[in-house]
This record gives structure tokens, C-alpha cells and sequence, in this order.
């Protein structure tokens, strides 16, 4: 797993299949489309889905997304210049 990932589960308390699913939600996938790459059934990333939510304290997937990705931003290191 990659850094950012480990980092995901620590800070945002997501699990790592929870990183999977929600990165591909900041990716602009459906449910379905999710679970065909992961070959899961729908309704078991709709309950991944559900607890990303629950973890980030938010109710839709712009706002998961937008959550996400200033917790990846604050954690990313400024380049050296």
C-alpha cells in the first residue's frame, strides 16, 4: 500500500478497503463501476460507501471527496525549491 494510503487509515480512520472505495469515488466512479473493479456486489460498497460517510462525518460525495482530499493536501510535503 502506498504511504498515502496508510496514512488514510491512521488519520481519517478509514480502513484500507475503504481507502480503495473512496479513492475511486474521488475518481468519479458509481457504486457499480466500484464494484466491478474490486468484484464486490454493489451493495457491499454501498455499506463501504455508508461508513466512509459515517468516519468523515459527512452525508454525500462531494463532500467526502472534498474532505478527502484536504486531508491527502495536508499531509502531502511541500516540494523542496
Amino acid at each position: 500500500m502506498s504511504r498515502i494510503g496508510v496514512d488514510e487509515q491512521t488519520s481519517l480512520g478509514l480502513s484500507s478497503r475503504e481507502s480503495e472505495v473512496m479513492s475511486l469515488i474521488a475518481g468519479g466512479h458509481t457504486n457499480g463501476e466500484i464494484a466491478a473493479h474490486l468484484f464486490l456486489a454493489e451493495k457491499t460498497v454501498k455499506n463501504h460507501v455508508r461508513r466512509i460517510y459515517s468516519k468523515l462525518g459527512v452525508h454525500n460525495r462531494s463532500a467526502a471527496i472534498s474532505h478527502w482530499l484536504a486531508a491527502r493536501t495536508a499531509r502531502t510535503p511541500a516540494p523542496d525549491s
